[in-house]
């Protein structure tokens, strides 16, 4: 690939429009188009969230708790992207969280219920969202599996008296490894003619998959490869935690449930707190990959770099429901901070995640060609099928709650440690709770969002993350500030009516 700049000066180099005093945010900023010669399917998208943790896909669920918990785990896993687990839990639900997402192989949970063969079904409800109900000796996932009762069956059962023994099925269930894939489950129901079967770990029923759940993922754009695997062959999933001396025993529970990367939460990571924690996990747990933050500038990055940090996080106030620039009056555009702090990151072979600000498939183009190493996304992935949390209907649109960290809201549970607010007698928040309209799933709507993004770089002339920001810095990729006008031009703009599909 030629890195000469091009002979003609047009457009303005990453170096000159962001030394300018300006902060700019993603649409405050567009590439100029480069030279193409390969295919989009020849955009190499893998990356790494830190030194030693490899992606195939760089897209980070991030740790908050309307986003990321065990079924957003398993999901961006399967699609080699990882998520990270919110630490606005205990720790042993956080560890409980993380060995869930990690014990099996398939990119779908159901959180199956048990009962024991005494147990009475009282309504439905029991049911949860599973379509069956495991019966097991003592009730619980550690016992033997003696059958299963359909919720069809319960409700087309006369007498709701009768124990669960009476009218369980009268076959044991067909049971495989947990480590079987989608392929082989499918293969082993065609074989048996099984409606469903229950993934085994350490004579431990962990998971059901059933036959509508296969269904439905192969109606779904095919996947790439095997996922985010670590080398203990099981999914890979990150964690957050905070910088209190109580965050040392959270992480040991972390670590026993196997955490592949811990991110230590903050709204602004450059404080000595963090500094001591950086040094106690690189100590302690010299294996584990850390990731600072949140940093925006280059002399907050640096402090972190030289305390040893595996990665940087970057991001003050761009998320859609914080409010912290408005509330503090800190923070920065976040096109200018990914530039600014990839810029000296680089220079260590620091990973960079652009936290927040991610909207369409456009701004993770911009976050990775301006230095990002991964984007880590709140609302892009809020109101999926996989983010915690029921359903519910605003104004006739089916709708999923999603709420800013610094919300007083999640304030209450414990997350006021990230704005160094959990000593204070008055709480202040630097988020809002609000509301997502339904994604689906994002096993649908991710791989999409991925080809839009191999698109982008084709355009760039970059077939891989390296090649954009060689290119960036070489001077040969340009840039230039959009006005008002160009942004409305660049949008949807004068029509009556539109259908926005991209997929």
């Amino acid at each position: 690939m030629d890195f000469t700049p091009p002979p003609i000066e047009d457009g303005f180099t990453a170096e000159k429009l962001f030394n300018q005093g300006f902060s700019y945010t993603y649409d405050d900023v567009i590439f100029l188009p480069h030279y193409i010669d390969f295919p989009a399917e020849a955009v190499d998208i893998s990356s790494r969230i830190s030194h030693n943790v490899p992606l195939s896909v760089p897209f980070v669920a991030s740790p908050m708790d309307t986003v990321s918990e065990s079924a957003m785990a398993a999901a961006m896993a399967s699609l080699g992207a990882i998520a990270i687990i919110h630490s606005n839990i205990s720790p042993a639900t956080q560890a409980a969280v993380i060995r869930s997402a990690k014990s099996r192989r398939v990119p779908i949970l159901s959180h199956p219920v048990f009962l024991p063969p005494s147990a009475y079904i009282d309504s439905p409800d029991d049911f949860a969202d599973s379509p069956f109900i495991l019966v097991t000796e003592s009730g619980n996932s550690k016992s033997k599996l003696l059958g299963y009762v359909s919720k069809e069956d319960y409700m087309n059962q006369s007498d709701k008296s009768l124990k669960v023994r009476d009218y369980m099925a009268p076959s044991t269930p067909i049971t495989v490894p947990w480590s079987h894939d989608l392929k082989e489950i499918d293969k082993v129901l065609e074989e048996k003619k099984a409606n469903f079967v229950g993934l085994v770990k350490d004579n431990e029923v962990v998971d059901v998959v059933t036959k509508d759940d296969v269904e439905k993922v192969k109606g779904y754009p095919k996947l790439a490869g095997p996922g985010s695997l670590g080398a203990d062959g099981e999914w890979m999933v990150g964690a957050a935690i905070g910088t209190r001396e109580q965050d040392k025993e959270r992480l040991e529970h972390l670590v026993k449930a196997g955490v592949n990367v811990v991110i230590l939460d903050s709204s602004q990571g450059n404080s000595s707190y963090q500094l001591e924690m950086i040094k106690y996990v690189k100590k302690v747990y010299p294996e584990l990959d850390v990731v600072g933050g949140n940093v925006v500038t280059m002399y907050q990055a640096e402090n972190l770099i030289q305390a040893g940090v595996d990665g940087l996080r970057v991001g003050m106030g761009s998320g859609s429901i914080c409010t912290t620039q408005e509330v503090c009056a800190v923070g920065r555009g976040q096109a200018t901070a990914v530039y600014k702090v990839a810029s000296i990151a680089y220079k260590s072979g620091v990973p960079v995640i652009a936290d927040g600000g991610i909207s369409n498939s456009g701004h993770i183009v911009k976050a990775l060609s301006l230095g990002a190493s991964t984007v880590m996304m709140g609302s892009f992935l809020a109101g999926s099928n996989e983010a915690p949390g029921a359903y519910e209907y605003q104004n006739g649109q089916r709708v999923k709650k999603y709420r800013g960290m610094g919300s007083l809201e999640a304030m209450t549970k414990g997350s006021d440690q990230r704005y160094l607010g959990d000593t204070a007698k008055l709480k202040i928040a630097q988020g809002v709770v609000g509301a997502v309209k339904d994604k689906g799933s994002v096993l649908k709507f991710l791989p999409y969002t991925m080809q839009a993004v191999k698109q982008g770089f084709q355009d760039i002339g970059a077939n891989s993350l390296q090649s954009a920001h060689d290119l960036l810095r070489s001077k040969v990729l340009r840039l230039e500030v959009r006005t008002g006008a160009a942004q409305v031009e660049g949008g949807i703009h004068g029509l009556v009516s539109y259908e926005k599909k991209y997929f």
